[in-house]
């Protein structure tokens, strides 16, 4: 058996920590690392340099998590990613000493009750605001609401994608969101929202994913990362030109109250722009696998999960009960789950992570046994809450309670 390296050494170290810990628990498991977590918390706050931090919830997905990050300074606000998840959140925190948390639903809302129960909300009317990026978006509030309807808090948002040619949607770096690109398609829109009955523009937002979502280290690429890196700076300086315009033309039609911006992998180039008041920021909290390559940062893994090994189809391959949570996205390997300990395993590329059952192999595999347990980490920080109920919350070498996630509390946003 080869020598074990120093940081073998330290990953071995966690894995008796973890095992220790919830050695009265059967897997499958998740646990959350409170150590770990805070932590990062108080990494992004840092990298925030004062500017405040809106919690990306679908990276989190857990009340508890979401709750104790908040009553950290730093921290202010929810990004939600539905309507029904904004409203139950404010619902949750009514009678709480994070009554006054804001939540932004980051994302456009067709869902016809649920405006309606926040239109018959003052509560969180006075909190929750919707995002749209279109009069359709308009017309499908009046249409729910009806005429003459209370006042609904409104977010624009900006498409913050990197257009190289002149600026022409011919060639378009970054996710597809917002239609609105240019000042006057942002004006046109703002001027509308607040010439219309019924909505009350408060914000701006831009998500920028060429930038916050992409890894600019790629593990054993270095050419693609720097072209990466390439590709987000000349982004990151024609974003900061054309968002500070947007914003100034905006506060000339309505007083905004926030202009959010960036995400966990985009804090530092955000800041850079003075007309943002404030970031998002999810997954930086969990340190999920896909924001393994980043030069800039390194979460460490708050969130994990175990599986136990069922069969020894051979020495050098365990076979794992379950595991086949794929994470969202364009298919491929880095949406698979990673075995983290005991370090030295890898997936099988013929079976991968499976319905029932995932096989690993490497040096690591033949120590192990039936009955034993692997450490995986989830390629995306929320989606993991999806799949269990709870998480074993730990607290230096104990497990000191079990919280739910949002399953667990029988919710289910989508």
């Amino acid at each position: 058996m080869p020598p074990v390296r120093h940081r073998d050494t330290h990953r071995e170290t966690h894995r008796s920590r973890l095992d220790a810990a919830t050695k009265h628990l059967d897997p499958p498991l998740a646990v959350a690392d409170l150590d770990a977590f805070d932590h990062n918390a108080a990494d992004l706050v840092r990298r925030a340099a004062g500017r405040p931090i809106r919690v990306a919830s679908k990276s989190v997905r857990c009340r508890f998590l979401l709750e104790r990050v908040l009553r950290r300074d730093g921290f202010t606000g929810v990004m939600a990613y539905s309507l029904p998840e904004a409203r139950w959140l404010v619902r949750q925190w009514r009678d709480t000493d994070l009554a006054d948390v804001d939540v932004l639903v980051a994302y456009p809302t067709t869902d016809h009750a649920a405006l309606r129960m926040l239109a018959d909300d003052e509560h969180a009317r006075a909190r929750v605001a919707i995002m749209v990026d279109s009069i359709p978006h308009l017309d499908l509030v009046d249409a729910a609401l009806g005429v003459g309807h209370a006042d609904i808090r409104v977010c624009l948002e900006l498409d913050v994608s990197w257009r190289p040619v002149f600026g022409l949607d011919v060639a378009h770096v970054g996710t597809r969101r917002s239609p609105v690109f240019t000042v006057p398609q942002a004006v046109s829109l703002a001027k509308a929202v607040a010439g219309r009955p019924g909505f009350r523009l408060v914000g701006l937002m831009g998500y920028e994913g060429q930038i916050a979502g992409l890894g600019d280290r790629p593990a054993g690429k270095p050419v693609t990362g720097a072209v990466l890196r390439w590709i987000q700076g000349r982004s990151a300086r024609e974003l900061t030109a054309r968002r500070r315009e947007v914003v100034a033309a905006i506060r000339e039609v309505a007083e905004l109250e926030f202009v959010n911006g960036g995400g966990t992998g985009s804090i530092e180039t955000t800041g850079l722009d003075e007309s943002v008041t404030e970031v998002a920021a999810g997954s930086g909290l969990i340190g999920p696998t896909l924001f393994d390559n980043y030069r800039r940062f390194t979460p460490v893994p708050a969130v994990l999960f175990a599986l136990p090994v069922v069969r020894k189809p051979r020495r050098a391959i365990a076979t794992l009960f379950g595991g086949g949570y794929v994470a969202s996205g364009a298919a491929g390997k880095d949406r698979l789950p990673r075995p983290y300990l005991p370090a030295g395993l890898e997936l099988l590329g013929v079976e991968g992570a499976g319905e029932v059952q995932t096989p690993v192999t490497g040096r690591a595999a033949r120590d192990l046994h039936v009955g034993d347990r692997v450490w995986l980490r989830h390629t995306k920080a929320g989606e993991l809450a999806e799949r269990f109920t709870e998480y074993h919350v730990l607290e230096g070498d104990e497990v000191t309670r079990t919280v739910p996630t949002y399953r667990g509390e029988g919710r289910c946003f989508g």
